[in-house]
Order: C-alpha cells, then sequence, then structure tokens
C-alpha cells in the first residue's frame, strides 16, 4: 500500500469521526511520525510505498482515531514550545494556550529565579522553561507517580535538569522560597463536562482535569495559599484559568492579599492566564 491509499483509508474510516481537513492533517502528523517524513515532502511522495510493518501502525492508528483516541496518545508524544514531549493517558496532552503561558513568563527573563510548577502531568511547562532559562532552578510537582516518571524521562530525553517532587497540592509540605509560582490545575467544572468532546472524556485524565461545581476554584485556592508563604519578595504567581472563572479568580487572589492582578487573554481571546503579585509592582 502507498500513502495515497493510506490517506483514502484513512478518510474512509474516520468521515464520521473528522472533518475531510482534518483527517488529511492528522494523517500528515503520521507520516512524519511514523515515516520520519517531512509534511513539506509529502506532496511529492504520495506514490511512496511502505513496508507490511509501516503499514499496520498507519492501520492501527487509524482503528485507534475512529475510537476518539487523540493522535498524540496513539502516537506517545506531542509538540509543545518547540520541542517533542512523550505523553500517555496518564498526562493531559500539552495545549497552545498553555504554549502562551510559558512565552509571558518568559518574557521577563528567568536568569538565576528559582521556579515551582503545580501539576506538572507531562512536565511541559517546567522542562520548557528550565529548557528556555537554563540559569533558572526549576522544580515540578504531581499527585501522580505516573506523570513523574513520564515527565522525568521527558527532562532526561530533553536534556533538562528539574527537580520533580511527588505531592498533594491540596497538602502542601513544601519548604523553600520560589521567584516564581506557576500552575495549570485541574478546572473544568462537572457541568462544563457535557460540552467536552469524546476523546478528551474517554482518555485524558479525570485527575487533571475536573473539579466540583461547588469549588472550582480548589486547587487555586491551596497554590495562592501556598504562594502567601513562599513567594519571595516581587516574587510572581502565574495561573492558567477557567475562561468562565476570570472574575472570581481575581476576587479570590485579592481576598489572599495580592494587590496587583493581571488578566491576560490567549490568542482567541479568552482570559486564560493571571498573573499575581503581594507587593507593587510594574511588570
Amino acid at each position: 500500500m502507498n500513502l495515497s491509499q493510506l490517506l483514502a483509508h484513512f478518510k474512509t474510516e474516520l468521515k464520521d469521526v473528522y472533518e475531510e481537513e482534518e483527517v488529511k492533517s492528522i494523517f500528515s502528523i503520521c507520516v512524519e511520525h511514523l515515516l520520519k517524513l517531512k509534511r513539506s515532502s509529502l506532496m511529492m511522495n504520495w506514490d511512496k510505498e511502505v513496508s507490511p510493518a509501516e503499514e499496520q501502525q498507519f492501520l492501527l492508528v487509524a482503528q485507534g482515531l475512529k475510537a476518539h483516541k487523540p493522535i498524540q496518545y496513539l502516537l506517545g508524544e506531542a509538540y509543545f514550545y518547540g520541542a517533542f514531549f512523550k505523553v500517555n493517558e496518564a498526562v493531559l496532552i500539552p495545549r497552545p494556550e498553555t504554549e502562551e503561558l510559558v512565552d509571558w513568563i518568559l518574557e521577563n527573563r528567568l536568569d538565576d529565579k528559582s521556579v515551582i510548577d503545580f501539576g506538572t502531568g507531562s512536565g511541559c511547562i517546567a522542562i520548557s522553561l528550565k529548557k528556555h532559562g537554563k540559569a533558572a532552578q526549576v522544580t515540578a510537582v504531581d499527585i501522580s507517580e505516573v506523570a513523574l516518571q513520564l515527565a522525568s524521562e521527558n527532562a532526561l530525553r530533553l536534556e533538562t535538569e528539574v527537580n520533580f517532587i511527588h505531592a498533594d497540592i491540596l497538602n502542601l509540605e513544601i519548604k523553600g522560597q520560589f521567584d516564581v509560582i506557576v500552575s495549570n490545575p485541574p478546572y473544568i467544572t462537572g457541568t462544563e463536562m457535557e460540552e467536552m468532546h469524546q476523546n478528551v472524556l474517554a482518555h485524558e485524565p479525570h485527575l487533571a482535569l475536573f473539579v466540583p461545581d461547588e469549588r472550582p476554584l480548589l486547587f487555586y485556592e491551596a497554590i495562592a495559599d501556598f504562594a502567601v508563604g513562599h513567594l519571595k519578595e516581587k516574587g510572581k504567581l502565574y495561573f492558567e484559568i477557567n475562561e468562565y472563572l476570570s472574575e472570581e479568580m481575581i476576587q479570590m487572589l485579592k481576598d489572599k492579599g495580592f494587590i496587583h492582578i493581571v488578566l491576560k487573554k490567549d490568542m482567541q481571546g479568552k482570559p486564560r492566564m493571571i498573573l499575581a503579585l503581594r507587593d507593587e509592582m510594574m511588570v
């Protein structure tokens, strides 16, 4: 079977799951991952024959996609901030809006600053901050030992030194002072769950996604409390947030003594990031 025939198979199998343009894009990702053939070269290689073993890999991916499994889990990796991170169903798939959060943090040089990332998952935030702020001392925390093992593998593969800690955000006993505290914690309510795509609900870890309807800021409150006692002078607290809870987030941070709060919109114009300081400082 050649690549043109494989694409036709993908279109047939996935016509009830994805739009045709999405299928083409996903197929290009598969070709780049499985055959190491750049997307720019695909147009000139439609007649390229694949081996029986390679054909079987493509067919298995199509089968998984038909069952609503995300392409990143099927291929075992996701692209984030200029690098490929290993992922599995124990961690969230890194999102583009989280890249914007990393970019925001890196706008101010990290130099030799101390950073801690809560709910690190694949390690994408912590590792990216270390990779692009080489002199920073970066710590990453997660409640999942499986996630921490994967994050450690990513750090090793991407040649970054990150200190990983197994801990529960809701019961923190971590000591030390930090220049930057960052987190993209669980923030999706049960009500919002009904609107989510099946490939997220069925495969991404609920532990990293959902919070009770009655306490949607549960993890943010715990991290903000930690920040009150562990942020250095002029230290910064960054969050990725639920776009529907920005006003509640601002009020919660004010109630905990943060006096300089910046709400930032993502590329789609949604309020998705917050920066908070406990002292007056232009940012």
